[in-house]
């Protein structure tokens, strides 16, 4: 059910459409669509094992449905990672990918949260995580290809791991994390089939 209410939500979230259509250039480039298509199937496989963490956290600590939560988000440090470069009208390859890789980063350190909250469960988790390592890495790979300017983000400033106040609170920020990693998701992939059909 919860992540029925979650689909439901992204599809009713106000999405921007795609507007403009930079690297013309490169979209008739066999390599860039085949990079494209693979990434769209990855960024899928990706959403899916999210899902799949979604049901556990219902069917394990009955956490279901975002809109019983909100209260309780408001006492929660949970961050969502941004992408607005990736639905702007000003859309712009390299600042997206960018903010994708940055975004994998942020949520590859915060899925501790979730092996934490599901210790029988952390062979998903850790597949999730080597998963989102990969994309960014094929991400990271495409950009120097394609000579786009790449940013790296040091390493000693990884976000910490967030700290919660109390096993409920770490519960509901677990619940969070994964529906923010969600729609972080479907934005990017969105973004991707955007520069695969121009």
């Amino acid at each position: 059910a919860g992540g029925l209410a979650l689909l439901l939500l992204l599809l009713w979230a106000p999405w921007w459409a795609l507007h403009g259509a930079p690297l013309t250039e490169l979209s008739g480039d066999q390599d860039f669509q085949l990079f494209l298509q693979r990434n769209l199937e990855f960024t899928r496989k990706i959403r899916g094992d999210v899902a799949a963490l979604q049901r556990l956290v219902c069917d394990t600590l009955q956490l279901c449905k975002e809109d019983e939560l909100l209260l309780v988000r408001q006492d929660l440090d949970i961050a969502q990672a941004p992408l607005e470069q990736c639905h702007r009208r000003t859309f712009q390859a390299e600042t997206c990918f960018s903010q994708i890789r940055a975004g994998l980063r942020v949520y590859h350190g915060s899925l501790a949260t979730i092996r934490a909250l599901l210790p029988g469960h952390a062979g998903l988790v850790e597949t999730l995580q080597l998963d989102m390592a990969n994309l960014s890495s094929n991400i990271q790979q495409q950009m120097e290809d394609l000579g786009l300017a790449t940013v790296t983000y040091p390493t000693e400033n990884q976000d910490p791991v967030p700290t919660f106040a109390s096993q409920f609170h770490h519960q509901v920020g677990g619940f969070f994390i994964l529906a923010n990693f969600q729609r972080f998701l479907e934005t990017a992939y969105r973004a991707l089939r955007h520069l695969a059909s121009l």
